[in-house]
């Protein structure tokens, strides 16, 4: 750290007045270098920060869509491969009552 320091004292420069220069115009151009382009820049490294949060939300989505996709798909083949799973499915799901049935209907 002191000799970060003592590169900004220009009383010190001595022979090496023009090495000591370009490290501090360097150092400077550096830094207007890595502000501009990650803070006030349209493509900044606040957006892809944010950026990569969304997408990985979104494709945290996109599983739980996909698993649920699949648990319909399965629960559709079961319910068009047997007419029983079907009835039972639609009495159960929409109160759906053969001729004759008795139907009780409990308030909740």
């Amino acid at each position: 750290m002191g000799k970060f320091k003592d590169i900004w004292d220009t009383g010190k420069d001595g022979r090496n007045a023009e090495k000591r220069s370009f490290i501090r115009y360097a150092i400077v151009a550096t830094t207007l270098f890595v502000v501009l382009v990650g803070f006030v820049n349209q493509n900044n490294i606040v957006r892809w920060v944010k950026a990569g949060f969304e997408i990985r939300s979104q494709e945290r989505q996109i599983e739980r869509y996909s698993t649920e996709i699949k648990e319909m798909d399965s629960q559709i083949h079961g319910l068009t491969s047997n007419r029983d799973s079907l009835e039972r499915f639609a009495r159960e799901s929409f109160g759906f009552a053969e001729p004759g049935d008795d139907v009780y209907v409990v308030g909740k």
